[in-house]
C-alpha cells in the first residue's frame, strides 16, 4: 500500500510511534454476484479492495477513491456493513499503526477490472464458490457483505474494563 503524503508529514515529527488511522475496505459485487479482489504487490496475497482516508474525506468517497485507483472499477457504496478496530501493525521499517476499518458493500457501475496503479499484481472478479486464499480479514468482510445490516464487535473484557475506569 502507498503511503499517504499526509502520513509521510505526520512521521517527520511523530517518528514510529503508534498512529491511529481510519481506514476503508470495500467490498465490491458486479451484476453476477462476483467479488472484485485485488492481489497485493506487498504481500502477494489476494484481498479485498481497501487504502486510508484522506483528511475530511468521507468513507464512501475513500472506498470509491480506493477501487477506482486500484482496480479501474468504478462504484456505489450501498451500506456500512462492519466498523472494527484493527490490531496494531508494525511494518518492515518500524513504523507503528492502528486502524479503524470502515468496511462498505459497494455496487460496481462502470469500468474494467485491471491492475490501474502499482499497489496490484493482479485484479479480477471471483465467484464466491471460487475465492482465492483469503486471510480471515477478506472473508469475513465479504460474509458481512453478503448479510442484511451493519455489524461491530464487542471490545475485549480488558479493553472493556479500560474504558468503563475498571
Amino acid at each position: 500500500m502507498a503511503t499517504p503524503e499526509f502520513i509521510r508529514a505526520l512521521r517527520e515529527t511523530a517518528g514510529q510511534q503508534l498512529l491511529w488511522l481510519p481506514g476503508v475496505s470495500a467490498i465490491v459485487f458486479d451484476d453476477e454476484g462476483q467479488v472484485l479482489l485485488g492481489q497485493r504487490s506487498d504481500t502477494g496475497r489476494w484481498s479485498i479492495i481497501g487504502g486510508i482516508a484522506d483528511p475530511g474525506e468521507q468513507p464512501a468517497q475513500t472506498a470509491v477513491r480506493e477501487v477506482f485507483e486500484e482496480t479501474g472499477v468504478e462504484c456505489v457504496p450501498e451500506r456500512v456493513i462492519l466498523v472494527q478496530a484493527l490490531s496494531p501493525v508494525r511494518y518492515p521499517n518500524g513504523d507503528r499503526c492502528q486502524f479503524m476499518d470502515i468496511a462498505l458493500r459497494c455496487r460496481a457501475v462502470g469500468g474494467r477490472a485491471r491492475v490501474n496503479d502499482d499497489e496490484s499484481l493482479a485484479v479480477g472478479w471471483f465467484r464466491l464458490d471460487a475465492l482465492p486464499d483469503l486471510e480471515d480479514f477478506a472473508l469475513l468482510r465479504i460474509k458481512q457483505a453478503l448479510e442484511e445490516g451493519p455489524a461491530w464487535f464487542e471490545p475485549a473484557p480488558e479493553a472493556a474494563a479500560w474504558a468503563t475506569g475498571g
